[in-house]
């Protein structure tokens, strides 16, 4: 169970990762209360939001690390998690801003994660 409780915790922390990086780019065009806030406030912002990644990110990391009993070497829980990363920002692009579209390079960018996963595990 613990290659699912990592790959469940890093897509979560994603989602709060993927918020708190880009999120502020549409709070300014929603709110104006947002939109007026200095920098460092958008900066308050974004580490509040991401207190809540680390919260998922560490207990991911630790649960799969080959070392600590888990599954996963160093390396192919980075993979994992930038595969993870890829996935959720694009979901959050095409949902939360529909001027950003797929392009034919996005897919091409993809199978290249893709087949990085596949070398990473190969022994």
């Amino acid at each position: 169970m613990k290659p699912f409780y990592t790959i469940g915790l890093l897509i979560i922390s994603n989602m709060f990762m993927t918020f708190a990086w880009y999120g502020h780019l549409k709070m300014k065009q929603e709110f104006q209360w947002f939109a007026e806030l200095p920098l460092i406030g958008v900066v308050a912002f974004g580490w509040a939001i991401a207190f809540f990644e680390y919260l998922f990110q560490v207990p991911a990391n630790r649960i799969g690390f080959i070392e600590n009993g888990g599954p996963f070497t160093l390396m192919q829980l980075k993979v994992i998690q930038e595969v993870i990363t890829l996935i959720v920002f694009t979901v959050f692009t095409t949902v939360f801003f529909k001027g950003e579209a797929l392009h034919w390079n996005h897919l091409a960018a993809f199978v290249c994660l893709v087949l990085a996963v596949y070398f990473v595990f190969m022994k």
